[in-house]
């Protein structure tokens, strides 16, 4: 297996646990506030990291990678920062637009993190790679579709598009990590951005989840989120932030499946159109990075 179709693996699996999220957080969300939920999320995926690599170290299986040295360490304070930020504007876009603008806007994260990589970080795309983002992003408005006139821009979609872009520019800013440590840097972002939620959540006055809760939360994180962005991160390192970000944007469609196992949702007729420009998409990216090799 060649070392860009690894990296598409591990792009494509990344996306897959991060889509086990969606149907179990619907459940625990019973008994757990947004912000407090999130918090426990990342900390699940900085501590269980954390654990992780203790135990690789104890039996003698670390494998070694360069550490974060001082030269990352801008990057890293606004990864953990844009982090924070990213999901409380969501948070308020949320309680002032209605939930189909929410969905309709995230698509945007796609396209401002190619944006960004190519104007700022100067990293290449190709004519395939933007056909393939054209395609998911129709593909994902068709899935978040909730009818004619569900779409309004106002206040609230500011907002949404504002943590949309926020993210574009932390997913370019993890880029520049890639080469480094995945572990060390997902702990890094779980632990410190975990921290800074948890504060957040406190001073908007979410009240703590049950303690039989916090530890099933941070295990969903560990899988959903730890896993999952060490993954990502691994993925960047030969795939770039833009190519990256387009393979992870299948993670709506597996939550969709997960969502139908789960909680036995069935999806609407457009999840089926959705799935074969979300399936043309994969193939046109994988041919693009088998091509660049």
């Amino acid at each position: 297996m060649s070392v860009k179709i690894k990296a598409v693996s591990f792009a494509i699996l990344a996306a897959a646990l991060y889509a086990i999220n969606v149907p179990f957080s619907k459940v625990i969300m019973n008994n757990a506030e947004p912000t407090m939920m999130a918090a426990f999320l990342y900390l699940g995926a900085g501590v269980g990291l954390l654990m992780y690599s203790g135990v690789k170290k104890l039996s003698g299986i670390e494998t070694k990678s360069e550490k974060l040295t001082r030269k990352e360490l801008p990057y890293t304070i606004a990864m953990v920062v844009l982090d924070i930020l990213a999901p409380i504007l969501l948070m308020i876009g949320i309680t002032k637009t209605a939930s189909a603008n929410v969905s309709l806007l995230n698509n945007f994260e796609i396209v401002a993190t190619t944006i960004i990589a190519l104007l700022f970080f100067k990293e290449a795309v190709s004519k395939r790679l933007w056909l393939a983002i054209g395609l998911v992003t129709v593909a994902s408005i068709l899935l978040s579709f909730e009818g004619e006139g569900s779409f309004v821009f106002n206040e609230g979609s500011l907002y949404v598009t504002g943590a949309c872009l926020a993210w574009g520019v932390e997913n370019n800013c993890t880029k520049m990590l890639s080469s480094k440590s995945s572990t060390e840097t997902t702990i890094i972002k779980g632990c410190f951005s975990g921290l800074g939620s948890l504060a957040v959540a406190f001073f908007v006055g979410e009240s703590l989840p049950g303690w039989k809760t916090i530890p099933v939360i941070m295990m969903l994180g560990f899988v959903a989120y730890g896993l999952s962005i060490k993954l990502y991160i691994m993925a960047q390192k030969d795939l770039g932030a833009a190519k990256t970000s387009a393979f992870y944007s299948v993670a709506p469609f597996l939550g969709v499946v997960f969502s139908f196992i789960v909680l036995r949702e069935s999806p609407g007729v457009q999840f089926y159109i959705g799935l074969v420009l979300m399936l043309i998409a994969t193939w046109v990216m994988i041919k693009d990075t088998a091509d660049s090799e």
